[in-house]
């Protein structure tokens, strides 16, 4: 499921229009966990009958997998936009891509909670195919800083691990920034620029 309105412009960030009865499961999970949310819960909360929830999704995990898909199937969208507006130089890349990881770990915080969290709650086959879907971010930013270390304009002697890195610190934003604190999105893109750059010898 790709979330609708997101490509125009990969800075803005508005509500998420997610179905109903995946709205609700952002919120059930992310305040009580997958184990402790029960269907019933997510017919309350979506102003469906149990059956009505059953309707759309065959079960609890089902619903659990397509949050989390849509979920990532937005964040990659954005990258590939913001990859799209950068140029062909791995510093524009590198810049926007980090850029966009950072937007999406602040506005879509939650989210990405959820996402994080609960992959322990997936089943075997469906945390494979989430994973892999999850594997494909980091790989845009693998090749870009390998690229750019290959090209001389990265300086890091450990293209991946630094990469592995540059991805950990804008994941961890998710942790503990709040819409009001002391740092603006802005001043906090650019502060972490400069760390993440440091990361890759930019």
């Amino acid at each position: 499921m790709t979330l609708p309105g997101t490509v125009d412009d990969w800075r803005a960030y508005r509500p998420p229009g997610l179905p109903r009865v995946l709205d609700a499961a952002l919120r059930r999970f992310a305040e009580q966990g997958y184990h402790g949310t029960s269907i019933r819960d997510l017919a309350a909360d979506s102003g469906l009958s149990v059956p009505g929830v059953y309707h759309h999704y065959r079960s609890k995990q089902d619903i659990l997998l397509a949050l989390m898909m849509a979920v990532m199937d937005e964040l990659l969208e954005r990258s590939a936009a913001a990859l799209a507006s950068a140029g062909d130089d791995p510093s524009e890349q590198f810049d926007a891509l980090v850029e966009s990881l950072l937007r999406f770990h602040m506005f879509r915080r939650q989210h990405a909670f959820v996402a994080s969290s609960e992959i322990r709650s997936l089943d075997a086959g469906n945390r494979e195919a989430y994973v892999e879907r999850r594997d494909e971010q980091q790989r845009m930013l693998d090749r870009i800083v390998s690229a750019g270390t290959d090209a001389g304009v990265f300086a890091t002697p450990y293209p991946q691990d630094a990469a592995r890195a540059v991805a950990s610190l804008c994941v961890g934003v998710a942790s503990w920034y709040r819409e009001d604190g002391p740092l603006g999105p802005d001043e906090l893109v650019r502060r972490h620029l400069v760390l993440a750059r440091g990361l890759i010898g930019a």
